[in-house]
């Protein structure tokens, strides 16, 4: 479950209410958690860790993968570090 701090960082936006496309491409991201296996399937390439392993993924308004983190807060900094607005999608 979120925090309260942690919900007061990032607006929470069901995927199902909106275009995230629509929204600005370059200038809004999204945070989904992800496996390192996804990662091996999204890109071809075996992480060194457990296929079952929990990660973060930036993605781009468009559903680009943008970064890969092992922790929500480094890919929301990632998100910040490239003058995006970080949105959390359940």
């Amino acid at each position: 479950m979120r925090n309260n701090k942690e919900n007061a960082r990032m607006p929470q936006v069901p995927v199902s209410e909106i275009n995230l496309a629509g929204m600005g491409l370059g200038e809004v991201a999204y945070v989904r958690k992800i496996t390192a296996g996804d990662v091996e399937r999204m890109t071809g390439h075996r992480l060194p860790a457990d296929p079952g392993k929990q990660l973060y993924c930036l993605y781009m308004a468009d559903g680009t993968p943008m970064a890969v983190s092992d922790s929500r807060e480094a890919a929301v900094a990632n998100a910040f570090e490239h003058d995006l607005t970080a949105i959390s999608v359940h």
